[in-house]
Order: structure tokens, then sequence, then C-alpha cells
């Protein structure tokens, strides 16, 4: 009995610590948010179990200035925590959709809770941790609607989403002793989203698709899934000798080197140069410095492999092309904040298609990311 408490407290502490590390890397840039008024910022209302759990995942979200628990939902005016008969826990979520669009916080959402549970949320049961969105118009409504059909299409849960959509709702704010209740008492909230096995659902359900889900706007047939990569001979003859050393013997090329489009500041796409993979937004790119074309992200999962590298004495995570199977570069934890990634590329393994140019080659499912 002394060791499994002991491992308990040891679980805590992991979680607390990784929890503390993981709100570090994804706690957002506030500065360009201080400089508007509340009148600027839109709303969003999600009930989706516990508002502890829900309120705390928005705030790691770039863009989002506030969550806030509450209730929302019932007819009685002025809920409490001891009182809310016929309301759902809620949270509203404050938003500058300069940096954050509806959508993308209903994806997160759906994600970060289970929407196919009808009779309450983890080990919260009861019509007061069901799932529900509270739109505000039918723009929103039918946001809600369309994600909610292609998330079902994945079959990722095991039954259909069951999340309601309402509106006409008044929210209503919940006890100061709720708000930021994950900072306020951190290790009673660690120890309460553990033993309730919120993660490890969202971990065993999404996996890497958890936080990266623009892969869902990705055709299923797209035109890589059955490519087929050339024989060695065709990449020596069509390749350069920099190009082929970095592709295929995971070379890198010298920094701030003429053409490694390091310094391509439109709008467009970066894909792979064999395969022709779409790997990168233009929105994503950044000037870290390095002298290599840097980025925040991959638009999706879906093209981009990492793999452990040990050809150094530190370790590194190398990005492979998923269907191309060609190095591209590696990805390092020192970028900016909200992910904190820094997915540094060789230009040499990379070609660049402008925006105006994207239909043209066949690349128009993709304009959305760089739109």
């Amino acid at each position: 009995m002394l060791g499994k408490i002991v491992l308990g407290f040891l679980g805590v502490v992991v979680i607390l610590f990784g929890g503390f590390f993981a709100y570090d890397r994804l706690t957002r840039d506030t500065s360009i948010l201080e400089t508007k008024s509340s009148g600027d910022y839109n709303e969003a209302f999600f009930a989706g179990g516990c508002f502890w759990c829900v309120e705390a995942d928005f705030e790691k979200v770039d863009g989002v200035v506030e969550a806030i628990s509450g209730f929302m939902g019932g007819d009685l005016e002025n809920p409490t925590y001891k009182n809310h008969e016929g309301h759902r826990e809620a949270v509203k979520v404050v938003y500058d959709e300069e940096l954050v669009d509806y959508e993308t916080l209903v994806q997160f959402f759906f994600r970060h809770h289970d929407p196919s549970d009808e009779g309450g949320s983890f080990c919260d049961r009861g019509y007061a941790y069901t799932s529900a969105v509270y739109v505000n118009n039918d723009e929103e409504e039918q946001i809600v609607m369309d994600i909610i059909e292609e998330i079902d299409k994945m079959e990722v849960l095991d039954s259909k989403i069951v999340t309601a959509v309402e509106s006409g709702k008044t929210f209503w704010r919940a006890e100061e002793y709720h708000q930021d209740y994950y900072k306020k008492n951190p290790v009673r909230y660690a120890g309460y989203r553990f033993n309730c096995g919120r993660d490890q659902f969202l971990e065993e359900t999404w996996g890497d698709a958890l936080n990266d889900f623009t892969s869902y706007n990705i055709p299923e047939d797209h035109r890589w899934i059955n490519y087929e990569k050339p024989s060695d001979e065709e990449l020596r003859e069509n390749l350069s000798e920099l190009e082929y050393k970095v592709t295929q013997k995971d070379g890198t090329e010298p920094p701030f080197s003429e053409g490694n489009l390091d310094d391509v500041d439109e709008a467009g796409l970066f894909v792979d140069k064999i395969s022709g993979e779409p790997l990168y937004s233009s929105k994503d790119k950044f000037d870290s410095g390095t002298g290599w074309p840097s980025f925040t992200k991959p638009i999706s999962s879906e093209f981009v492999v990492t793999k452990p590298d040990y050809k150094l004495i530190i370790p590194r995570t190398e990005v492979r092309s998923r269907y191309g199977d060609n190095h591209i570069g590696h990805v390092f934890n020192d970028g900016p904040e909200p992910r904190g990634e820094r997915w540094c590329m060789n230009g040499a393994a990379m070609d660049f298609i402008p925006l105006d140019e994207m239909v043209e080659r066949g690349y128009e499912d993709y304009l959305r990311f760089v739109e």
C-alpha cells in the first residue's frame, strides 16, 4: 500500500512539473494583445466537462486573451457552484481574431475532451459536465456542424459526437476561486486531472494530431499516397551535388548560402524538392538569424516525419518528408512562442511555390494554409 501511495505521489509530481513545462512553452506572447481594448476581441463559449480543465487548455492557445470559467445553458439566474441546476460548466474564451480564428478554437475544443460521452466527462458525471458549444450566430453553428461531421468521418472516437450545439444562452461567471484554478491550486489540479485520465485519453485518441489538426482539411486521396521514389541513379542525374548530399545523405548546406530560400519573404508554399509534398507555409516562416529557412511548424503532420538523430554528440530531431523519405532538416526547441519550436530546414531540399502559382501547379487544396 505504501508503495502505491509513493508511486501515486511521484506521478502527480511528474504531471505537475511536466504541465508547468508545457504551459511555459505554450504561453503566448501577449505584447500584441495589450495594445487593444476589450471591444476589439471576440468571444466563444464551450462546455467540455470540468471548467478548470477547459479553461487551462484554452489559455495555452496563441491568440486567446483569457478564458473564464462559468455556467451556461440553463434558466436559473445567477447560478453558483453549489446551485447551477440545468446549467453546464462552461468557459468563455476571449480571443483575438487576427491571431486565431473561430474554426481553430472549435477544432481545439473537440480534441481536448471526449465529445462522444453523453453522460458527463471523464470522472465527472451528470448533465453539468456534458459537451456543448454555444454559438453566437448561424456562421458559427455551420462551422461547428461541419467539424463534427469531419471528425465523425475520421472514426477516431469510439462512437459519434454527441455535443449539443445551442444558441441564445447567457453566460454566468463562476466564483472567483474557480478562475485560474490550475494556477492557484497546481498540486490539487494536477492530481485531479491525472486521476481522471483526461490527458491519457487525449494522447491515446489523438496522438500527434492533438494540437496539430490542420490535416483534417487535407484530401484523403492526395496525390502523394502512392508516391514512388525515383531510383538513386535518377536522383543523381536530376539533383545537384549539394541537393543530393542534403536529401539523400542527410547533409547540411552552408548557412546563408546563395539560393537556400532563407531570404524568401513572399507568400507561398515550401515543398519537398523531389516529391513535391507541401511542407511549410510562408505564414509560419520567421527569421531565426541562423542562415537557414526556419518555420514555427509544418503545415501538417501528414507530410513530415521526425526521428532521433545521433550523428553529432548532442542528440537532435531529424525531419524527413513522409512519402518522399528525403532528409529536409531538423527541429529544435528554441523557437518563438507559443510552440517554442524552430523547424530549421535546408533550402536545397525544398522548392518554393509563390501563392499566385499554387493553383496552376496543382496545390489549390493548400491555399488555406498560405492565404
